[in-house]
């Protein structure tokens, strides 16, 4: 076995490294909940006004959202999180779920940073993209593969995390959605 490929003390999966992918989407998703939906409400009227193409049930769904709806769909896609980091942890970072949330961790801070473009300035999200989420998914990658546990990342696996990760976050808020509403009633 080749130096880099071994799982001696200085190449094993960590739980920095496993269980760190929670943590490190803890700390961006409180910048997400901290400033989210009152970001929102504030820039709705000049996001219509500059992408009049999307469909008026998008802005009508990103009127409707408030703080407490916000923070349950947050603690819905932390649930899946979870679950991935913790299949990274008992796997030693071998768990294809682990490695497709980190690869898609990774992919949404890029979206985050795409986002503060289209815009022209801060969305919630891009100040922690480029100070934690890429930074700590480029590290994570990097011990994996000193590891020999990460799996070859072809352009489909990118494109299917990214979309996975924008499943479950689309999911996540439909479930917070039916929740608030059927607390409401």
């Amino acid at each position: 076995m080749t130096a880099h490929r071994s799982a001696d003390a200085t190449t094993a999966v960590t739980p920095a490294v496993t269980l760190g992918l929670l943590a490190a989407w803890a700390l961006h998703d409180a910048e997400e909940v901290a400033l989210g939906p009152r970001w929102l409400k504030r820039h709705l009227p000049e996001l219509r006004a500059r992408f009049p193409q999307l469909p008026d049930r998008v802005w009508r769904a990103m009127e409707r959202v408030d703080q407490g709806e916000f923070a349950t769909a947050v603690a819905f896609v932390g649930g899946v999180v979870a679950a991935a980091a913790t299949a990274g942890h008992l796997t030693g970072g071998r768990s294809a779920l682990y490695q497709s949330a980190l690869d898609g961790f990774g992919l949404h801070g890029l979206v985050h940073l795409a986002q503060a473009a289209a815009v022209r300035g801060y969305t919630p999200g891009s100040a922690t993209s480029p100070l934690l989420v890429i930074p700590f998914t480029v590290w994570a990658r990097h011990r994996l593969h000193r590891a020999g546990v990460l799996r070859p990342t072809r352009a489909r696996d990118a494109v299917l995390a990214l979309v996975a990760a924008g499943a479950v976050t689309t999911g996540a808020h439909l479930a917070a959605h039916r929740l608030a509403t059927r607390h409401r009633r």
